[in-house]
């Protein structure tokens, strides 16, 4: 028999991947409970709604997320290298098990975009979300500045919002076309493009 918390993370993962697979609005709460293996006692136990669940959901991926970041942006890294590694880690949120897509996308940000209006609390935590990922990516792009990595001086902010819609857009893009070498090619290019890195620091996909 499941522990409590194995239920509620049990329930968590199977609403992401039923969500990432078909549409926010279209996947209902039987559908989750049926796939997950759990009653609908059980769900209202650990969830008052479905979009408490996906918020939940959101934090407890981000908090997966958030640990690959702050390795990443550890200060025993120079900035280059802090720059190959989110390439990894971009790569690495592609590879779910399971799953027969080589790009998924971003489950989160694309369930944000298909919440109806009234949905406010979904759309007020991928704000949260996104507005994390912009402080890392800005937080990298003055890393680099100040180790001499970047043709000229930027708005590390604004180039920080730059990146995180660019790495946004590519998954979303990426998702429907199914060409892994294309994105990472894209992505390196993209990034490159967007901070201005010397062309001697840029490297090609492997």
């Amino acid at each position: 028999m499941s522990t409590p918390c194995e239920t509620r993370l049990t329930l968590m993962q199977t609403a992401t991947e039923l969500i990432w697979g078909s549409n926010y609005d279209k996947v209902g709460i039987a559908e989750i409970c049926k796939k997950a293996g759990v009653t609908k006692g059980a769900f209202y136990h650990h969830f008052s709604s479905k979009s408490e669940l996906f918020i939940c959901a959101c934090q407890y991926d981000w908090e997966c997320v958030r640990e690959d970041m702050d390795e990443v942006m550890s200060p025993r890294y120079s900035a280059a290298q802090q720059l190959e590694r989110i390439f990894e880690v971009v790569l690495g949120t592609q590879c779910r098990p399971g799953s027969e897509l080589q790009i998924c996308g971003c489950p989160f940000f694309t369930a944000g975009a298909q919440a109806g209006g009234d949905e406010s609390e979904i759309k007020d935590m991928i704000r949260e979300l996104s507005d994390t990922g912009v402080l890392y990516f800005a937080a990298l792009t003055r890393n680099l500045q100040a180790e001499g990595c970047l043709q000229s001086e930027v708005d590390a902010l604004q180039t920080g919002r730059n990146l995180h819609q660019f790495v946004q857009g590519l998954m979303m893009h990426g998702r429907i076309l199914q060409d892994l070498e294309q994105f990472k090619s894209d992505l390196r290019y993209g990034m490159y493009q967007l901070l201005g890195v010397k062309p001697h620091l840029r490297k090609t996909p492997d």
